[in-house]
C-alpha cells in the first residue's frame, strides 16, 4: 500500500463539495425564512413533475424557492458521489474512504429527511433537517482538512518541550468544547426559526458561545503555530459578523424605537438568512480549526513519546551491559 501523500485533485474536489453544500443550505435558510418549506405538498416529485422536468425558472415565490432546495439538493448529491469515488481510488488511508463515504451517506440521509418533512408536514423534522445540515457541513469541512497539504506538512512539526505538548493538549480540549458550544447555540438558534421557542434562551447563550470562540481563536493565534493563525483570524471576524446580524435579526423581526418589522420585507429575508448563513460559517470554521488543532496535538504527542522512548532505551544500554 503506498505511504499517504497529499492528492491536490482529492483535496480541491472535497474542497468544492463543501463549497457546494452552502448552496442548499442557503436555498434552504431562504425556504425556512419566507415560510415555503410546503410549496409542494408531494415528494420526491414536484406538483407531479419529474424534479428534474419541473419548469423551475417559470415558477415563482415560494415554488421558486422550494424546487431550487430541492435542485441544489441533486447538485451535492451529485458532487458527494464523485467526492467518495475519487476517495475510493485514489486515497489510500481507509479512515479517509471511510469520512468520504459517510459525507455520502450523510447527504442521502439529509436528502430523506428534507422529504420526510414535506411528506409528513412536521415542522419539528425541518428543525431536524436544519440542525443536521451543520453536522453534514462539518464533516465535509474535517475531509477537507484531513487531504489538505498542511496535514501532511504538520506532520514533520515536533514541539521544543513537554510543555508545548501540555500547551497543545489544553488548546485540544478547549476547540472540542468550543465546537460543542458553537452547535448548541445553531440549535436554539434553530429552535426559534422552526418552533418558535428558546429566544431567550438563544440570546442569553449567545454571549456565552462567543465568548468560547474569541478565547479559541485567541488561543490559537498565540500557540505559534502558523497553520492555526488563518481560521482563527477567520473566527474572529466571523464572531464579529454573526453578533451583528444577530442584533439586525432581532430589529428586522421584533422592531426597534421607530422602525416598524415589516413580515417578509426583502430587508428582514436579507438579515435573518444571513444570521443562519453566518452561523453555519461560524461552526464549520470553528470545526476546521479543531481539526487542525486535533492534528497537532497528536503530532506533538507522538513526537513526545517517541523521544521518551528514544531516551529511556539509551539509558537502559548501559544498564544491560553492566548485567552482562
Amino acid at each position: 500500500m503506498p505511504a499517504p501523500s497529499y492528492i491536490p485533485w482529492l483535496h480541491r474536489l472535497a474542497v468544492l463539495t463543501a463549497c457546494v453544500a452552502l448552496l442548499p443550505i442557503l436555498m434552504g435558510a431562504l425556504v425556512t425564512t419566507k415560510d415555503a418549506g410546503m410549496a409542494f405538498k408531494d415528494w420526491p416529485n414536484s406538483d407531479g413533475h419529474n424534479m428534474l422536468a419541473y419548469p423551475w425558472l417559470k415558477s415563482a415565490g415560494d415554488k421558486f424557492l422550494e424546487h431550487g432546495h430541492r435542485l441544489a439538493g441533486i447538485l451535492i448529491g451529485i458532487t458527494s458521489i464523485l467526492l467518495t469515488v475519487v476517495a475510493g481510488v485514489a486515497e489510500p488511508r481507509r479512515w479517509v474512504k471511510a469520512m468520504a463515504a459517510c459525507v455520502l451517506v450523510s447527504v442521502i440521509t439529509q436528502g430523506i429527511l428534507g422529504g420526510s418533512r414535506v411528506l409528513l408536514d412536521q415542522r419539528g423534522l425541518a428543525f431536524v433537517h436544519g440542525s443536521f445540515a451543520a453536522l453534514v457541513m462539518a464533516l465535509m469541512i474535517s475531509l477537507a482538512v484531513v487531504t489538505s497539504r498542511g496535514w501532511f506538512v504538520s506532520a514533520s512539526q515536533s514541539p521544543v518541550s513537554q510543555s508545548s505538548a501540555g500547551k497543545f493538549r489544553r488548546l485540544h480540549l478547549l476547540a472540542i468544547a468550543t465546537c460543542g458550544v458553537v452547535f448548541f447555540q445553531y440549535v436554539l438558534g434553530g429552535l426559534l426559526r422552526h418552533q418558535g421557542m428558546m429566544l431567550h434562551e438563544h440570546l442569553g447563550f449567545a454571549f456565552v458561545a462567543a465568548l468560547m470562540v474569541v478565547w479559541l481563536a485567541i488561543s490559537a493565534a498565540a500557540s505559534g503555530a502558523d497553520w492555526l493563525r488563518t481560521p482563527a483570524a477567520r473566527l474572529a471576524v466571523l464572531t464579529i459578523v454573526q453578533l451583528a446580524l444577530g442584533a439586525g435579526a432581532w430589529v428586522v423581526r421584533f422592531g426597534f424605537g421607530d422602525y416598524v418589522a415589516v413580515y417578509g420585507s426583502t430587508l428582514q429575508v436579507a438579515v435573518r438568512t444571513g444570521h443562519v448563513l453566518c452561523g453555519m460559517l461560524l461552526f464549520v470554521t470553528t470545526v476546521l480549526l479543531a481539526v487542525r488543532v486535533s492534528r497537532l496535538h497528536w503530532t506533538f504527542s507522538q513526537s513526545l513519546r517517541s523521544e521518551k522512548n528514544v531516551v529511556a532505551f539509551n539509558v537502559s544500554l548501559p544498564l544491560a551491559g553492566g548485567a552482562r
